[in-house]
């Protein structure tokens, strides 16, 4: 995607070294910003990092978004922030819910507060499909984050900043999913599937960051940007996958859907619909004067889930959808 909204700017992502702030840095870099600032607790990472981009622009600081007064610090002349910084795992989520409010939820109220303290432009967070209809502490934790940063506009005002958020499926081929689970597991012979039935939808990383970054062309402070994905069953993605394994039943682990929702019935009636996207617009005063021109409003009875996807992929899809995110199989 070209854009000039990062040229010349001072930009901040929080969670940096994780798989998106890795990508997103990358990718952001053919856009010229001034400077990129790398936010993260992990050291190694940072170090890695540093030693495989070798760029002069790239600014590494160790901090958490637990630390209100580090994120003040490290936010000081920032213009754009990226809040990727999250705990991420279902299950580890279930067994520690306090730390996953500690980061998921304070954390982001932080990110706010240092935001609106350092008067920076444009704010977008990385949402989950898991916000919609939440079954788990890790989209309950991600809704409470979305309702934080859409009131936020009231209290940044006119001239503070502007806070928007990006929500999409599963990432193909990130840390913890089920894609680099399957692959190891077949070289057992034996797969574990939950239930046989199960969707999800799929995005690759280089396309969530070429979203992430029309959104921030776009955003007015306020929206929810949902691309439009194809879904997979997961018995499809196995029989890719690993098509001569066996396969072990293993139930549904806690916290676990059988479909995925990434717009919800109740947000159709203030949802825009464009050509590859949904705009969901917040229903509060301070965005009354903004107007989305050229979508259309979907029925009032609308959801779009995982299961109900008219864009489903099968067989070689999948495979060039695999193949296209740089997954050998």
């Amino acid at each position: 995607m070209t854009t000039n909204l990062l040229t010349g700017k001072v930009v901040l992502i929080t969670g940096g070294t994780g798989s998106f702030g890795q990508a997103f840095t990358r990718i952001a870099l053919q856009h010229n910003p001034r400077t990129i600032r790398l936010l993260s607790r992990g050291e190694f990472l940072q170090s890695e990092m540093e030693r495989d981009f070798n760029c002069p622009s790239l600014r590494f600081l160790l901090g958490d978004v637990r630390d209100v007064r580090r994120l003040r610090r490290a936010f000081e002349g920032v213009e754009i922030v990226i809040h990727a910084a999250a705990l991420k795992q279902v299950p580890a989520l279930e067994y520690n819910p306090m730390e996953a409010v500690q980061t998921n939820v304070m954390g982001s109220l932080n990110v706010i507060d240092a935001a609106i303290d350092a008067g920076v432009d444009r704010v977008l967070a990385i949402s989950s499909d898991k916000a919609c209809y939440p079954v788990n502490l890790y989209g309950a934790t991600k809704l409470t984050m979305e309702k934080l940063f859409i009131q936020a506009n009231s209290y940044s005002g006119a001239k503070g900043p502007k806070f928007s958020i990006v929500r999409y499926g599963n990432v193909v081929g990130s840390r913890g999913s089920v894609i680099p689970l399957l692959l190891s597991q077949r070289e057992k012979g034996t797969v574990t599937v939950t239930n046989k039935t199960m969707t999800r939808f799929w995005i690759t990383l280089e396309q969530g960051i070429n979203f992430s970054l029309s959104c921030l062309e776009q955003m007015k402070g306020g929206e929810v940007f949902i691309p439009k994905l194809p879904s997979i069953t997961i018995m499809d993605l196995v029989e890719v996958v690993a098509p001569t394994a066996k396969i072990d039943f293993i139930g549904v682990r806690p916290g676990e859907k059988i479909h995925e929702t990434l717009m919800a019935q109740e947000e159709s009636s203030h949802c825009h619909e464009f050509e590859k996207h949904f705009v969901v617009t917040p229903l509060h005063p301070f965005w009354t004067e903004v107007e989305f021109k050229g979508g259309r409003v979907p029925p009032m009875d609308f959801s779009y889930t995982s299961e109900n996807n008219g864009w489903k992929l099968r067989g070689e899809e999948i495979g060039k959808l695999l193949r296209g995110a740089g997954i050998e199989f």
